[in-house]
């Protein structure tokens, strides 16, 4: 296997129609990906799928738009002792909607309660960090919560997924340990070319979020993970560096990060 998709959801209905097609094409495309939950059902499925495909492994946790279902540490805790797992997420704050600004105290004792089970099993945590438009305001409450936990968890790392914060945020997670990931956007909109060259290679690792967010040229559409091939392509080409040697280091990021 070349290249592993560090973000996806097979786990989500959009995939219950053709899920194994999908999984056959990634695997022809040479590429694995990282299967990720939103809440302890799809953690469930995520798990299950890793179960059953040696290109898939699983990240199990609560998005921080399901504040309102209650977070089982017992659930959670098993789930994340199951072989394949290797990591704790998607958690973190979503400022984006007015509806879940209004609900950031909850947020943040979701956030808090999975670093700790992050801390507890050692496994890095997946961020979901999605600030009101036009700031940096998530990002910032997160990185201050993440750099107190650090105090006492030294070896406490992780990843930044779906990136879009600046060059000063970006800064932030580095000097914490974390990788930064991009997705298909970086291949549509101009304006992330700069943090991309910003971020050693070294600290990047390469998403699709996939059903979302396709990169060119297949915006619009469902994406799959076997799309990440674009992502790569288009930080090779903003780094100018060759694409065998991204794809090589890119890779390694991912497997020492998630112990693959």
């Amino acid at each position: 296997m070349q290249i592993i998709d560090t973000h996806s959801h097979f786990n989500l209905t959009q995939f219950d129609g053709d899920r194994e097609e999908v999984i056959a094409r990634m695997e022809a495309a040479g590429v694995g990906t990282l299967c990720v939950g939103v809440d302890e059902e799809t953690s469930v499925k995520a798990v299950a799928l890793a179960g059953a495909h040696k290109s898939i492994w699983a990240i199990v946790g609560q998005h921080p738009t399901e504040w309102y279902q209650a977070f089982s540490i017992d659930a959670f805790t098993m789930l994340a002792q199951q072989p394949r797992v290797v990591a704790i997420g998607e958690c973190g704050l979503d400022y984006f909607r007015e509806q879940e600004r209004e609900h950031v105290q909850e947020q943040r004792v979701l956030f808090e309660s999975q670093i700790a089970l992050a801390k507890e099993t050692d496994l890095p945590l997946m961020l979901h960090i999605r600030p009101t438009q036009g700031t940096t305001d998530a990002y910032e409450d997160a990185l201050d919560i993440l750099e107190a936990w650090k105090r006492g968890w030294p070896t406490m790392r992780g990843t930044a997924h779906f990136f879009v914060g600046t060059k000063e945020i970006a800064d932030r997670f580095l000097a914490l340990g974390f990788h930064i990931s991009f997705s298909g956007v970086i291949t549509i909109f101009p304006e992330y070319e700069e943090i991309v060259r910003h971020v050693p290679l070294e600290r990047i690792l390469p998403e699709t979020d996939a059903p979302f967010a396709s990169p060119l040229p297949w915006r619009g559409k469902r994406c799959e993970p076997q799309y990440v091939l674009e992502t790569i392509k288009k930080i090779a080409e903003i780094k100018m560096i060759s694409l065998q040697d991204v794809e090589y280091q890119l890779t390694k990021n991912t497997k020492e990060i998630f112990t693959i």
